[in-house]
């Protein structure tokens, strides 16, 4: 009898055989059709368009044959019933692509005055085409068969790719894993989140994984940078392109610091906001113009009171922190991350000190690590 009951408790602790067996057209099948942008969109289109899909990038399609795709990539969409290629995909714009655009030094001071008005009103006019790459993201351009394991995808998305177009009708059907050629008459979009949000609503199959803390785990990252409430915006931009960061904290200021335009040690230090090339979406060049000279704090507090941000649904306000600590469960900051829909948990320690950082990256791989090394069959 004590037998049975510990080969219960043993096979409930072990992850489900089943889950791992599933693929990426399972984590997809609710997923709608996919959005882009036209190569001749406007850096203003574009942003309206990221905002109204409620995206942080999205696949720029082009006609055939006039284009290299990004990282040498021909990825493109033929009709079903002929097989003429209708569109290439020839890269994928993100917000940080356009933040970086939007901080070259050519939108600097006027008069002492970060404003640049004329400036940035021109570059919201610019095509979209003539901005891809300029983040390590835009550089790229993956693509994900939907027969590929579970397990693989989550190898993919450990490395730090953030979203990949899935070819759903592929006649490659006994490819895995990432592909520089394909052709397809439909894709769909999956990204670190979708995967997140899989992972966390079959909690249950994960076994004791999710009980164990983010410490435990493996998917705290200590390395953490931050700006100050004194930073201003375009400061602020200016380091996330730097240093190919999506978010940022924004820690209180102190006498140690004497250098408010440049990244600094985060650990340590009290977290008061975050900034995040996400809150740029769907601003007018109205709003840029007049937030630009604000310090990257009195942005988000602008961001949290603006109409459009109150319009997004299930997307965590700005100036909000969402944070975790050290023994937080990883089943409590998924969750945070799914409810608050945000890319990362700030980990603070009993003080309110930053300790860390937990991105999707993190937890993807985390969870992969434990996953293979639970399964008796791998």
């Amino acid at each position: 009898m004590q037998q049975r009951k510990d080969e219960q408790e043993t096979t409930a602790a072990k992850p489900s055989l089943r889950f791992v067996e599933k693929t990426v057209k399972d984590v997809l099948v609710n997923q709608g059709r996919l959005a882009e942008v036209p190569y001749t969109a406007t850096l203003g289109d574009t942003m309206n368009a990221l905002v109204a899909n409620k995206k942080t990038a999205l696949p720029v399609a082009a006609p055939p044959g006039q284009w290299i795709g990004a990282g040498g990539s021909m990825i493109l969409e033929s009709d079903k019933q002929t097989g003429a290629v209708r569109k290439h995909y020839i890269g994928m714009v993100t917000m940080l692509d356009i933040v970086a655009y939007i901080s070259d030094d050519d939108n600097q001071t006027v008069g002492g005055d970060v404003r640049g008005d004329a400036n940035l009103e021109r570059k919201m006019t610019v095509p979209i085409s003539s901005i891809i790459g300029r983040s390590f993201e835009g550089l790229s351009l993956w693509t994900l068969n939907p027969n590929t394991s579970i397990l693989e995808c989550m190898e993919i998305f450990s490395k730090g790719i953030h979203r990949a177009l899935v070819p759903m009708d592929s006649q490659m059907e006994n490819v895995q894993g990432v592909e520089l050629v394909e052709s397809a008459s439909c894709y769909k979009m999956l990204t670190q989140m979708d995967l997140l949000k899989f992972l966390n609503d079959h909690s249950s199959e994960l076994g004791e994984i999710l009980s164990s803390s983010i410490k435990e785990i493996g998917s705290l990252n200590q390395n953490v940078y931050a700006i100050t409430d004194q930073t201003k915006v375009i400061d602020a931009i200016k380091c996330l392109k730097t240093a190919m960061l999506n978010a940022v904290p924004i820690v209180e200021s102190s006498n140690d610091i004497k250098d408010h335009t440049q990244l600094v040690e985060g650990k340590g230090r009290k977290p008061i906001g975050t900034f995040s090339a996400t809150d740029l979406r769907g601003c007018h060049v109205s709003a840029l113009q007049t937030w630009l000279p604000l310090s990257a704090l009195e942005f988000t507090e602008s961001v949290s009171s603006s109409p459009l941000f109150a319009a997004k649904e299930r997307v965590s306000a700005p100036k909000e922190i969402v944070s975790c600590q050290p023994d937080s469960a990883l089943s409590e900051v998924m969750e945070k991350i799914v409810s608050k829909h945000v890319h990362r948990v700030w980990v603070v320690d009993q003080q309110g000190l930053l300790a860390g950082v937990v991105s999707l990256t993190d937890i993807v791989g985390a969870v992969r690590v434990s996953l293979l090394s639970k399964m008796d069959v791998m």
